[in-house]
Formats: C-alpha cells, structure tokens, sequence
C-alpha cells in the first residue's frame, strides 16, 4: 500500500516535470532532432569529417551563390562562379601559402635552442643587476625547468615528425574528396535537403523557426569570421614584411588565426611576435619598438573599426558564456570545436529563447505565425 501511494505522489511530478521541458509535440520533435543530429555529430565526427567539413563549406558559399541569384544571374551560373573563386582560393592556400608557411615553421624550430640560449645568458644576468630581488640558486632553478620544458619540446617534435606521414595522407585525402562534395552540395542544393528532410518529423514548425533564427546570426557571424581572418592576415603580412621582421608570413598567420579564440588568441599571439622581435634586434631598438606598436595599432583597429563593421549584426553573448562554449566544445572537437563555439553557443541560445514555456498561452499558436 505505501508503494502505491509513493508511485501515485511520484507519477504526477514526474509528469510535470516532462510537460515542463517538452510542453508540446513541436518542442519533441526539436528535442528528438537535437539529440540525434548531435549523436550522430559526435559520434562519427571522426569518421565522416570530410563529409561535415563540405557541409560547413557549402554551408557558406550558399550565402554567395544566393547574391549571385538576387542579381539575376541563374542558380547554376552562381554555383560555378562561387566554386571557380573557392578553387582558386584553396590553390592559393595549398600551394603558395602553405609552403611558405611551413618554411618558416622549421626554421623557426630549427632556432629555438639559440633562442633558449640567448634567454639563458640574459637570467643569468639577473643576480648581478638585481641581487636583492633574486637569489643565483633561484635563477639555476629556473634554468633547470626551462632546459626541461625544452627537452620535453623537442620530443613532441619528434613525435609530431613521425605522424606527419599520415597527416600528408590525409590532407590529400581531404583536398580532393572536400571540394568535390562542396560542388555537389550546392548543385544539388534542394534535392539533398528535400531527401534530407523526409527523415524529420512533419510537426517541425518550432525548428523551422529556430533554424531561420540561428541561419541569419551565424551566417552573418562564420563569413565575417573568415573576412576578419583573411583582412588580419594580409594587413600583419604587409607590415611585418615592411619592417624585415623574420618569420613575417608564418606570424601573419598566427595574427589571423587569432580571431578563432576570442579574448584568449590576441593575448597568446603576442608572445611569438614580440619575442620574435626581440631576439632579432633585443630589447630597447629601434625596429623593436616600431613593431610593437604596429601590432598594438593591428589590435586596436581589429577591435575598434574591423569586429564593429564585420559583426553588427552578430549574436550578443556575454563573455561567460563564449569562454564557457570555447572549453566545452573545444573539449569535444578540437580546433574545429574552438572555431565554432560561439556558433553552436548561439544555436543553444535560440533554442533557449524559442522553446515554448508551461502555462505560456500563446505557446500553442507562436509557431504558426511563420
């Protein structure tokens, strides 16, 4: 008898619990479309990558190939220029940038023990300048970890040397079966998703409306991502070069990708720019001191004139919320994870904001308004 009474008092909770987070059939069929697209996500992430990475790509350039269409030009013929410019953009990043870059890589690599050197001789200094504020048993201390943290570097190096082969393999991979699919999504643009959406539930008007939300920020948001990626590359490429500083294409690089990680990239890239300069020409030149504020200049305008221009229509999330999405899904997809954080972030925000409530009474007919 008590168990009866427990199960009639715990039936009703549980009950309104259920019809709290799922209120209506509408707000099913989202959840249920949640959770199996991100099952399926995270689960054969690495096995369909390239299948994701063309989805993403053809994802953007529909954005392209619809301005070619508002400027009357057919479908067809937006679809075969959009690609020819991605074409070439991917040439010039394969063989021109890369090589470059990798250039550079290793010979920045190959100079890091005359690097450490150099920062070794000037600690040692430390003690006879600064007695009083640092002991020579403290600065051999230092020296023994710095020493380690460089041993340990180098084997990771190694490492890393050894699974190159595989990362060749599958960069050539990715560079022939990507663009490919890329040209087929958005060809056949309306038969995939007709095919695609056979499969969702017929009640879907609450995803529709969620997706028309989070289309309109995040597209605004990934292509002014790259825009800002590519303005920050050329305008660092061109000033570094101006100013002879070594490693100038492979630093332009890191200013570009910068932009990935919000409030935390502008502050890691400093470390090699700076410190670039300051083993080619030290601490109190000149040409250092010209660099420096070149790239405060970068920053600044990156921040006052560039986001402003780029993002005006871009999501407003606190900085909370962007660093807590940057650990999560950084945790779960790596690099990828990192740049589309503040995308997914807004995704959960929309389906926060869309989700219909208990006791709402316009909760039943605000998705047929579309």
């Amino acid at each position: 008898m008590a168990n009866q009474n427990r199960t009639v008092i715990i039936s009703p909770i549980f009950r309104g619990l259920v019809n709290r987070i799922l209120p209506n059939s509408q707000a099913i069929s989202l959840a249920l479309i949640l959770i199996v697209l991100f099952a399926l996500i995270y689960s054969l992430s690495g096995m369909l990558m390239p299948v994701f990475a063309s989805v993403v790509l053809a994802y953007l350039l529909e954005g392209l190939v619809a301005k070619t269409e508002a400027a009357g030009l057919p479908r067809w013929v937006g679809v075969y220029l959009v690609f020819s410019i991605f074409m070439a953009c991917v040439g010039f990043l394969f063989f021109y940038l890369l090589p470059i870059v990798s250039q550079q890589a290793v010979e920045f690599v190959q100079q890091i023990p005359a690097m450490v050197y150099r920062l070794e001789m000037n600690i040692m200094r430390l003690p006879k300048l600064y007695p009083k504020l640092i002991s020579e048993s403290r600065i051999q201390e230092i020296m023994h970890i710095l020493q380690r943290e460089v041993w340990t570097y180098g084997q990771n190096m190694l490492s890393l040397s050894a699974a190159s082969l595989v990362s060749v393999v599958s960069a050539l991979v990715y560079l022939f079966l990507v663009p490919m699919m890329v040209f087929f999504f958005l060809k056949d643009k309306n038969q995939l998703i007709g095919w695609f959406l056979q499969f969702f539930p017929r009640d879907r008007h609450l995803t529709v409306r969620v997706w028309e939300e989070v289309d309109m920020q995040i597209g605004n948001y990934i292509r002014g991502k790259f825009a800002e990626v590519f303005i920050l590359w050329a305008a660092s490429f061109v000033t570094f070069s101006f100013f002879d500083l070594n490693y100038a294409m492979l630093l332009a690089v890191f200013m570009g990708l910068q932009v990935v990680i919000p409030y935390i990239g502008a502050t890691l890239v400093t470390f090699p720019v700076l410190g670039v300069a300051y083993f080619q020409w030290g601490w109190g030149s000149d040409q250092f001191m010209y660099v420096a504020i070149a790239y405060a200049v970068i920053q600044t305008l990156d921040g006052v004139l560039l986001v402003p221009i780029l993002f005006s229509e871009a999501v407003n999330l606190h900085a909370i919320a962007i660093i807590v999405a940057i650990l999560f899904f950084g945790g779960l997809w790596g690099f990828w994870g990192v740049f589309f954080a503040i995308p997914l972030a807004t995704v959960v925000k929309a389906v926060l904001s869309a989700w219909p409530r208990l006791g709402d009474p316009n909760q039943d007919n605000a998705c047929f308004d579309l």
